[in-house]
Parts: C-alpha cells; sequence; structure tokens
C-alpha cells in the first residue's frame, strides 16, 4: 500500500510540539482503517527512520491519529524540520 494513503498530514499544535520536544514524538492524522503495522512501515519507508512505538486514537470528530515515538538515533524535531513544521 502507498505510504502516502496511508499518512495523510502531520499535526502541527502546541501539543505536539511540546511532545516533539520531550518525548521525541510525532502526531499524524492517519487513514482511519490502516493498522499500527502499515503506520510504521508507511513512516519508515517515507522518512528513513527507525519507529519505536506507535500509539493511536480515534478523535470525536472520526479523525485517527498516530502518536508515533521515534528511537534515539532519528531525533523527531529533524523530521519535522525536513518537512517544514519548525
Amino acid at each position: 500500500m502507498d505510504p502516502y494513503t496511508i499518512i495523510k498530514y502531520p499535526l502541527s499544535t502546541e501539543k505536539s510540539i511540546r511532545l516533539m520536544e520531550a518525548e521525541n514524538k510525532l502526531i499524524f492524522v492517519v487513514n482511519k482503517t490502516s493498522t499500527k503495522k502499515e503506520i510504521k512501515n508507511a513512516i519508515e519507508d517515507m522518512f528513513k527512520v527507525e519507529v519505536k512505538n506507535i500509539n493511536t486514537f480515534v478523535n470525536s470528530n472520526g479523525e485517527k491519529r498516530a502518536y508515533i515515538k521515534f528511537s534515539a538515533k532519528n531525533p523527531a524535531i529533524d523530521i519535522a524540520t525536513k518537512m517544514g513544521l519548525m
């Protein structure tokens, strides 16, 4: 499956910036039907990084979010900079 159909867009909110700095995490809005394994593979393919952990959450609007924790050798700030969030 194409990574760009799984990952819709990154979230750039105060909370996501705080998570990026404190816990090396980024938040992405993802396709509602995608699994954690598909999300992990898509992120690793898109950014050539190592994903440590993924938590997903579906909010009251039906939007699925993935909280992605990166390994220590891949700072989330570097990935956010590549995407133009910082």
